[in-house]
């Protein structure tokens, strides 16, 4: 009798596994039904996410939507705090650099151009909605070309760089020849007449800075060279600059050289460029020039195109007087002279420097920054200083260590890690992390089979560590922006930069500088449980919601208590999840969480677009 019993009971058990199983199947195919709402506008992401299965897939699956004033309301039967849509004067709104508030700021030194976040009692806690007529932007190379009018629908700058070829509107596109204010006749061919001067071509330059970018088209062509460019131009009169450049899956940060320091670590970048950038280098005391310096690796090269470079020729034609332009170069070779830059070439309209590779007998005119502080950049004041050089054994030695050409860095171990500068980082842990990141990323195309099609291109890190995520995915189809939160318990954004990526410092209590739709795919690795009492968790989700495209993907690891609390928020942001257990099995407690946000434009009732 007892061995019956146990039959039985062993029956019924398995009859309720086979139908939480079943369960559990359909439940994951009507959250990719529910994507799928947003058919003829994207890609139906969700449904290739979620599928899984047999089971059949229900194509009109209707839905309530929130749509209304800005705010949030709570669904009684679930008990999900539901986001509201922001009104639609918001589409384009960027928080920390906005307009109306940037007015209220001095102008000295471009200090109101800079960052200026709202005020905890002015935040918006709503969902920043996409332009009627927003579509999936172009595919990379596509995308260089040619941007969705309908996605940055502003024409001023059709008009304004009409000579310059910087952008054509024709039909419902706007067309990027590649032109801009130094290179009208194109990209290529400037770049081209660079790199009969600099290592462009062998894999030596990697990673470059563009400041004041325009619509990004230098960073753009550079792609061609296997070089990647970190651009960042202000929000200003020039309208949708950096909008642009993104669209275009390219780079960039809204920023500008202002009275704060750049958020980048120091000896960053390969090469530096101001192709008539407007940036007054002879200024406050050579200021600017310094802060480049800081940021250029030794061995580095930085090229100005534009006034007052042969002014001699030109004084007429910029309408400026020669003696201005006489006395401005002359505080540019003078700054470049006190930061140990050497002249290499200057041809027409462009000279380039090359930053020593070693600089022990330096003028003793220089004012050296503090080295303590040379990592402390988070909104802190940019100073006249030269940074110091890291330490050599002798003259011929390279400060900072030998430079390795592309892609041969991206896994090489880095100079900081060798020389023990980066503390709790050793080799083995280096070597160890990037096999971890290799495996991680496996596991998610697993899940996510439209990482490797070139669907994602612009891609977001927002704990990037020493950079392992980025190096996996490291392709031509794709770009990954490597953030370095600033309470981080370990610094390693250097690291990254060694290795030929490129990224930014940021504070995710913050909204990030750039545009709304501007990232394909966000990574999000421990990011709560980094915040966990730092700030409100729906804040950075709202950020990332704001950052992210319509139909664009969502990978969050961390610890499964954090996961279920993340889960809960952006159900009521209209966004698909589904939550799977860590490569290693069940029991780990670590977690993956993969989302994407639903498709929905401003004004509609619903979120399910006309056919």
């Amino acid at each position: 009798m007892g061995t019956k019993g146990n039959t039985g009971e062993s029956k019924t058990r398995s009859f309720f596994s086979v139908f939480i199983v079943l369960g559990l199947c359909c439940f994951f195919f009507l959250l990719g039904a529910w994507q799928r709402s947003g058919f003829g506008k994207g890609d139906r992401i969700a449904v290739e996410i979620t599928k899984q299965t047999d089971c059949s897939i229900i194509t009109d699956l209707l839905f309530e939507t929130h749509h209304g004033d800005a705010g949030t309301t709570e669904d009684l039967s679930t008990g999900v705090k539901v986001f509201k849509p922001c009104d639609d004067q918001y589409i384009d709104y960027t928080p920390c650099q906005d307009q109306s508030r940037a007015m209220t700021f001095p102008r000295e030194n471009m200090n109101y151009r800079e960052r200026h976040c709202p005020p905890e009692g002015e935040k918006l806690r709503c969902l920043i909605p996409a332009p009627t007529g927003y579509v999936t932007p172009f595919p990379w190379p596509k995308s260089r070309d040619y941007v969705p009018y309908a996605n940055a629908p502003y024409k001023s700058l059709t008009v304004e760089k009409a000579v310059q070829n910087w952008i054509q509107y024709e039909g419902n596109v706007f067309r990027f020849p590649g032109g801009g204010t130094q290179f009208p006749h194109g990209a290529d061919a400037y770049i081209n007449q660079l790199a009969s001067v600099l290592p462009i071509d062998n894999g030596m330059i990697r990673t470059a800075l563009d400041t004041g970018c325009g619509v990004a088209s230098w960073g753009a062509y550079l792609f061609k060279k296997n070089v990647i460019a970190m651009s960042f131009a202000p929000r200003d009169s020039h309208e949708a600059q950096v909008q642009f450049a993104l669209e275009r899956g390219v780079p960039a940060v809204i920023g500008v050289l202002g009275t704060i320091k750049l958020p980048y670590p120091p000896r960053s970048f390969d090469m530096a460029h101001c192709s008539r950038c407007l940036i007054p280098w002879g200024a406050n005391g050579g200021m600017y020039m310094m802060e480049i310096d800081r940021v250029l690796r030794p061995g580095g090269y930085w090229v100005l195109s534009g006034p007052p470079i042969n002014w001699e020729i030109n004084y007429q034609a910029w309408q400026r007087p020669k003696e201005e332009l006489r006395e401005e170069q002359r505080k540019i070779e003078e700054t470049a002279e006190l930061l140990c830059w050497e002249k290499k070439s200057q041809k027409g309209e462009i000279a380039v420097w090359k930053k020593r590779e070693n600089c022990q007998e330096r003028s003793t005119g220089a004012t050296m920054c503090d080295p303590k502080y040379m990592d402390d950049v988070w909104y802190k004041k940019m100073e006249a200083c030269v940074t110091p050089y890291p330490k050599t054994s002798g003259p011929d030695e390279i400060a900072g260590g030998e430079w390795k050409p592309f892609p041969e860095r991206l896994n090489a171990i880095p100079f900081t890690i060798k020389s023990g500068s980066v503390p709790g980082v050793s080799v083995e842990a280096f070597q160890e992390d990037t096999k971890l990141w290799s495996k991680h990323v496996n596991a998610y195309k697993r899940v996510n089979k439209l990482i490797d099609t070139g669907r994602y291109r612009n891609i977001m890190d927002m704990n990037a560590g020493l950079g392992g995520f980025a190096a996996a995915l490291e392709s031509p189809k794709l770009w990954v922006m490597n953030v370095m939160p600033t309470i981080a318990q370990k610094d390693t954004l250097s690291v990254v930069y060694e290795r030929g990526l490129i990224g930014i410092y940021h504070d995710w209590c913050e909204a990030f500088s750039t545009y709304p739709r501007t990232y394909d795919l966000i990574h999000a690795h421990g990011v709560f449980s980094l915040y966990k009492n730092q700030c409100n968790p729906e804040d950075i989700l709202l950020e990332m919601d704001r950052i992210l495209r319509p139909e664009g993907a969502v990978i969050f690891r961390d610890e499964v208590d954090v996961l279920m609390k993340v889960k809960r928020i952006v159900g009521g942001m209209r966004w698909t999840t589904k939550m799977v257990d860590h490569e290693d099995g069940p029991l780990e407690t670590e977690k993956v969480l993969f989302a994407v946000k639903q498709y929905w434009v401003a004004g509609e009732t619903n979120s399910t677009p006309s056919r």
